[in-house]
């Protein structure tokens, strides 16, 4: 894997980040994904090893090539980074990286220059439209310069017009993916909308909000910001985009008046966070709602024909020109178009840190093929030696984010597990998608046993069932052994006007959406109780999805949620604190640690039954040798009496299985 690889960094629109040839990239996508999450320095909030500045604007990728699609001079694919979290998405477009593309293709040779000015006719791949981009080339050469500002970047530059051709419905197939101009969800109307970006708009006076208030004051609301992500991800499901809790579309936006007829003011969200200013593809979006009839923010009807709408946001505005054809509900956008600046910031060479690829380096080639032949001979005189494991640290990746219950018997086990295979075990917590990330990562890992995966019933179980993965839970792995189970456990914050289970049924029913309750993320067994629950019981409530229960309980605790079914291991210290009301246990039969706590059966919600287990995975066609070994190591460490005690004491069960038996087989034996 090549570790350093040329790079422009720009300061596009109001984001900055690389600008890469595709070809300077590797060539597999998985591959790329690591090299872009390297080049970023995703893997803490500061981004500190890498180009990123510790923000969404600022942990942004453009990925350029010539271009295949017919009228069209280059390719453009945007990749969302995370920040704090290795993700890489590739289901949006941005608007203001989009301004630097066309600069970059031209001097980079991908575009012949033109005198004066020239266009360049930019394919974006994320969402298959085109957009004409013109930048200034006074003598057949990009300048930057110029005397154009816009609001949120200091100085100013040189113009860089953006012509949106085609961007309507080009993520879900409709402008108004759900069939409607207006919905309705979690008790208040919205627009759903898919212009450039697929969005959800509501009217801030519908959440209680005058829409003027800064971002560091809406994103200081958590129980407003766990409100607008549930709407969020059940907008998602309605637009047909699935699933959408790993994913930054589609984009929540609060709307209200502007300033002026011509003008609507926007607080834009990323998603979960407010935008300290606004993305260029949110502003065609939010005019776009604001221009056609029949949608939550239309202004005055719309006549045929161009007109200028300001799109106000915290820094001042954006003004976008759209061209309408046809009037009332046969109204319908031909093309939108602002204007945009860009600034080369740097370029040169761009070096990755190892740890980011899951594949080795393939060092030198010519080297490789010298020593090969001596290799070989060596290896078949000490072939006893041959499965020398492990010669170097071990990486635990827990698909859960640090301090819930994964975690903490990933470190328990990983603790005692590395003096038995002589070699230290990290934690890598590689939150997201509901373990989907972590999953695909340690699938593709190279097969050596150096890259372990700590799995629960969501990442090889109810994940697998819920959603389209790019890895197969049964043929990408290779099971080290089972660790235990935990019964699930219906908590509540103590603070909450309920007492025990037939108190909460009562307000559910009297005052149905008005509670909130949090999971470690869709498609976790959190979520699948709390949903049995629902559907059981007859009841309503708003779901809140979190990269894993660390974060899901401290919400709970906080009162920001209500409501969560954790498991019981992740539960009961804060249960036994008194910081957590247990009101019911989503299992056949009461726990000896809780004994005054009832099933949901025994409350009056019968068939919710949800017990997690856990296990350790290795990624698949790993040696038979290094598996066997690794079972024998983990289950020595379950026999240990400390360990026992600190896994029951939590209310899960231990549980060993030889090495290579799936979950679903029958174990060997149970430790209580």
């Amino acid at each position: 894997m090549k570790r350093a690889i040329p790079c422009v960094l720009m300061r596009a629109g109001t984001s900055r980040g690389p600008f890469f040839l595709r070809e300077w990239l590797p060539a597999d996508d998985t591959a790329r994904d690591e090299a872009l999450i390297g080049a970023i320095g995703a893997s803490d909030l500061l981004q500190v090893d890498g180009v990123g500045g510790g923000s969404t604007l600022t942990s942004k990728v453009a990925i350029v090539s010539k271009s295949s699609e017919p009228g069209c001079d280059v390719d453009y694919l945007f990749a969302q980074v995370g920040v704090g979290q290795k993700s890489v998405d590739t289901r949006p477009n941005c608007g203001n990286m989009l301004s630097g593309v066309a600069p970059f293709a031209i001097e980079q040779g991908l575009v012949q220059a033109q005198d004066g000015e020239t266009t360049v006719r930019v394919f974006n791949v994320n969402t298959r439209s085109r957009i004409d981009v013109t930048v200034l080339t006074p003598e057949g050469r990009v300048t930057y310069d110029g005397e154009t500002g816009i609001d949120g970047v200091a100085g100013t530059a040189a113009p860089i017009r953006l012509n949106f051709l085609d961007a309507w419905g080009a993520v879900t197939g409709s402008l108004f993916p759900t069939g409607h101009r207006i919905d309705r969800i979690g008790g208040i109307e919205l627009t759903c909308i898919d212009a450039a970006m697929p969005l959800v708009i509501m009217r801030a006076r519908d959440l209680g909000l005058t829409g003027r208030e800064a971002p560091s004051e809406l994103d200081a609301d958590l129980a407003l910001l766990a409100r607008i992500e549930a709407i969020r991800l059940a907008a998602g499901q309605a637009m047909g985009l699935g699933d959408v809790s790993g994913s930054v579309v589609p984009k929540p936006v609060i709307a209200s008046d502007g300033d002026s007829a011509g003008s609507i003011t926007s607080r834009y969200f990323t998603p979960r966070r407010c935008h300290a200013s606004h993305a260029v593809t949110g502003a065609i979006g939010v005019a776009t709602a604001f221009a056609l009839p029949g949608t939550v923010v239309s202004g005055s009807e719309g006549r045929p024909g161009a007109r200028v709408i300001s799109v106000l946001h915290p820094q001042g505005r954006i003004d976008v020109e759209v061209a309408i054809e046809g009037q009332g509900a046969e109204a319908r956008i031909q093309r939108a178009a602002l204007v945009r600046t860009a600034r080369k910031i740097l370029q040169g060479e761009l070096h990755l840190p190892p740890y980011v690829f899951s594949q080795p380096s393939e060092g030198d080639k010519s080297m490789k093929r010298l020593i090969a032949p001596a290799v070989a001979a060596v290896m078949a005189a000490a072939a006893p030696l041959a499965m020398a494991y492990p010669d170097k640290t071990i990486t635990l990746v827990v698909p859960t984010a640090a301090g819930g219950g994964n975690d903490a018997m990933a470190r328990t086990i990983a603790q005692k597990m590395g003096p038995l295979l002589g070699q230290t075990i990290i934690i890598d917590n590689r939150a997201g998608a509901a373990g989907a990330i972590a999953s695909e990562f340690v699938a593709r890992a190279t097969p050596d046993g150096h890259t372990l995966m700590f799995g629960y019933i969501a990442t090889h179980a109810m994940n697998p069932a819920l959603q389209k993965l790019r890895y197969d839970p049964v043929a990408d792995f290779a099971p080290v052994g089972l660790v235990g189970y935990s019964p699930t456990l219906m908590v509540a914050n103590p603070n909450a006007p309920f007492k025990d289970v037939r108190e909460l049924l009562a307000q559910l029913k009297a005052k149905p959406d008005q509670y909130m309750y949090a999971s470690a993320g869709n498609g976790t067994a959190p979520h699948f109780a709390a949903e049995l629950f629902k559907l059981n019981a007859g009841v309503s409530m708003i779901g809140v999805p979190y990269k894993g229960a660390a974060p899901a309980i401290s919400d709970t605790l906080g009162g920001q949620t209500q409501l969560m079914f954790p498991s019981f291991f992740t539960a009961l210290p804060h249960v036994k604190a008194g910081k957590l009301r247990a009101l019911a246990i989503a299992g056949p039969k009461r726990s000896p640690l809780l004994p005054n706590v009832p099933t949901l059966k025994e409350a009056g919600v019968d068939g919710v039954d949800v017990q997690q287990w856990y296990a350790i995975f290795a990624p698949a066609k790993t040696p038979k040798a290094v598996i066997d070994q690794l079972n024998k190591a983990l289950n020595q460490v379950l026999a240990d009496k400390e360990v026992i005690k600190r896994i029951e004491e939590h209310g899960a069960d231990v549980e060993t299985s030889s090495s290579g038996t799936r979950s679903s087989r029958r174990p060997r034996h149970r430790r209580r």
